[in-house]
Order: structure tokens, then sequence, then C-alpha cells
């Protein structure tokens, strides 16, 4: 059980921070639609030599082809780092500002899914405070100086880094995974381009959706929104519920799909950058850290466990989102829609193929595990019930099959 003091230590700040949301620099990526129009914006802002930081399955599977050609048509000189693994650690970060700096580049492009514009916002990161180590920037307001220009081209529709002032990576010494959060990590411009998901494997496009779901329904449910960040996060649902099916078994063909789930991950992205997200995150950002568990894969396992477990105090949010999304049409309590909505994103676990549980769950990791997340929470998560170490742990054990 939480310490009561400690548990109105949280609450007081939490509600700091959604007093001072009005007040804070937040700002919007511009949006473009082709990744073709990114030269015209290098020339307009006289930039000279980019750094693409993406991955090498995005790079093998040709996606960068166009924006490379673009840029050579154009006459810009670039390099890539193609080095990002699936959860970006401290190494890659570090390894991609070294050919930032040794080839003389002045911006950012990073192309792929969540992993690429993580390393690319820390890359930034150390550009701007050359002196400091990742773990040195990790936590609230710890760059405070303007990074250079990036531009964010999601490959995934699920992250919504694309327009997010959060920054995840991995110690590669101690595997903890943590966030960097400042404004200038927010990027200047965001390529919703569907053509660069299209070739997504249906099993990628629906985590990331689910990644999508989930950072809406935290930002929902959560006490820190506002009406602006709930709108957001309404229509990111809808949004996943209507076209999230489509694209995955379609994904090739309907490009009306891809952009609405674009769409979606982009103001779910917008909503939880200001309202925060929950036990969801902090969870699958341990599993992330401790097994390379993809991180849209971890939420979209833990997401209805965690929904279910916030029992009567999530409830009428829960119920708010069925009702928008279509689950339900009325009619039933606020605890039975709410239980529709969670069966309804169980039914799409099973639909996609999710796993129920997390196999790779060993025990004697799961208190180590419990105390990154419990640490990750609070006091930031403006949580909608705040749980202790021991049910975290119990969680754990529960995503992944194991008795407690």
């Amino acid at each position: 059980m939480i310490n009561p003091i400690f548990g109105a230590y949280c609450r007081i700040y939490q509600t700091v921070f959604k007093l001072a949301l009005p007040l804070l620099p937040y700002r919007s990526p511009e949006i473009l639609e082709h990744v073709g129009e990114i030269p015209d914006v290098m020339k307009r802002e006289g930039i000279k030599k980019p750094l693409v930081v993406t991955d090498k399955s995005v790079r093998g599977l040709g996606l960068t082809k166009t924006l490379e050609e673009s840029l050579a048509r154009a006459g810009f000189e670039f390099e890539i780092f193609d080095g990002v693994v699936a959860n970006p650690t401290t190494k890659n970060a570090e390894e991609a500002k070294a050919l930032y700096v040794s080839s003389g580049c002045d911006c950012l492009i990073a192309f792929g899914g969540g992993s690429p514009m993580d390393c690319a916002k820390c890359v930034g990161a150390l550009v701007a405070k050359p002196k400091k180590k990742p773990g040195q920037l990790k936590g609230i307001l710890r760059v405070r100086k303007r990074i250079p220009t990036l531009f964010a081209v999601p490959t995934t529709a699920g992250t919504g880094s694309e327009t997010t002032l959060a920054c995840v990576i991995v110690d590669s010494e101690t595997r903890h995974k943590y966030a960097i959060n400042d404004f200038p990590l927010i990027p200047r411009y965001a390529v919703l381009d569907p053509e660069v998901t299209a070739t997504l494997p249906p099993f990628v496009t629906a985590t990331t959706g689910l990644d999508a779901l989930t950072h809406a329904v935290e930002s929902y449910i959560g006490k820190s929104g506002n009406r602006s960040t709930r709108k957001d996060a309404v229509d990111a649902v809808r949004l996943v519920f209507s076209s999230l099916g489509r694209a995955v078994e379609d994904g090739k063909h309907d490009m009306e799909a891809r952009r609405d789930m674009l769409r979606a991950a982009h103001l779910a992205g917008r909503s939880f950058t200001k309202a925060y997200v929950g036990y969801v995150h902090a969870m699958a950002h341990a599993l992330g850290g401790k097994y390379d568990i993809p991180h849209g894969l971890a939420n979209a396992v833990i997401l209805p466990y965690v929904l279910r477990e916030y029992g009567r105090a999530a409830e009428k949010k829960l119920a708010e989102l069925a009702a928008a999304s279509g689950v339900v049409t009325g009619g039933l309590s606020d605890a039975e829609a709410a239980e529709r909505f969670i069966l309804a994103i169980e039914d799409m676990n099973k639909r996609f193929g999710i796993p129920e549980k997390i196999d790779a769950v060993r025990r004697e990791d799961i208190p180590e595990m419990a105390g990154y997340a419990y640490r990750e929470a609070l006091p930031l998560y403006p949580v909608p019930v705040m749980w202790d170490r021991e049910q975290l742990e119990r969680m754990f054990c529960v995503i992944g099959g194991l008795e407690k």
C-alpha cells in the first residue's frame, strides 16, 4: 500500500504540472505530407548536411530510398546512421553523435519507428549539451537548449514520437530504460507520409497501432488531462477502432487506413505528451529494458490487465471511451461499459495474434523491474490509482503467467 504522505505528495506534484500546462512551451511540429518535401524545407532553413538516423531493417526494406534520392537530387550531402536497435541504447546515441560531429552535420532526420526517433532526440540533446552523458539528462527539463533541426519521419503508426518531448533510452551497461523529457526535443517537422508505412508487416502494423491506442487510453484516464488532450485522445481511439483492422489486413493498398493510423498516432502523441501515461508504459519500459521486447507488443499485452486492475477508479472514463469508439451504444452501467471496452481490446489482440502473456518474464527479475516501474510512474504519472512495488510485482507475475 502506498504511504499516504507520499501519495499526497504525488498528487500535489501532478496537480502543479496540470495547472502549469497552459504556461509551458509546448508546440506542435509543422506537418509535411511527403518525404520529398524535406529538401525544400532544408533549403529554406539554410541547412547544409543532415544525419539520417534509422535502423538496418528500415533501410534494408528500401524505405529510406525516396529520401536519399530526394536529398541527392536537391544537391545535399548526407550521412546515414543505421545502427539503431529495437530499444535504442546510450551506445547507439553516442555513436550517432560522434558521426554527426565528425561529418559536420547540422540537422537530424529520424526515419523509422519510435526507436530511431528516440535515438535521434538523444543525439540532439547530446549535441546541445556536448559535455553531458545521456544519464545526466534523464528526467525532466535537463536539456534546456535548442537542439539541431529535427525532422521526424514515422514509418510506423504508433509511437507518436514525432510530436512528443520524450526520448526513451536504455543504459548500455545497466540495461535500465529511462526517459529524457524536455521541450527542445519536440521535432520541428513531422512527415506523415502513408507510403512509407505501406510495407510494414501486418503484425508490426498491429502492435504499433495498439501502442497508439495505449497512449490515447492512458492519457484519457489519467488525472492530468484537459479538454484539448481528452479530445485528441478520443479522436485517436476512434481512428484506431475504425482503421487499424483495415491497415493490418490490407495495408499495402488501403492508404486511407494508413493515413488514419498515422493521424491517430500523432493525436495520441500530442495528448500524452501533455497528460502523460501510466502503469502500462512504466511496466512496458521495464520489460523492454530487460528483455528487448518491442514496446508496442509489450503495451498491447499489458493494457487490458492494467485497465481491469484499476477497477472503479477508471470505470467512468473507460465507459466514455467505449461510447465514443462505438463499442457500446448506451443502456449500460459504467462498470459494464468499461468491461466491454476492455473486452474489445482483448478481441483486437486475439484478432491480430497478440499473445496473452509475455513468456520471457523470469521470476527472479520481477523485483528489479517492479522497482524500475515504480520509480518511473511516481510521482510523475497521474495514474487513476497508485500502486506500490508489491502490487507491481503481482502485475508482472500476472503478465508473465507466473503465480505470485
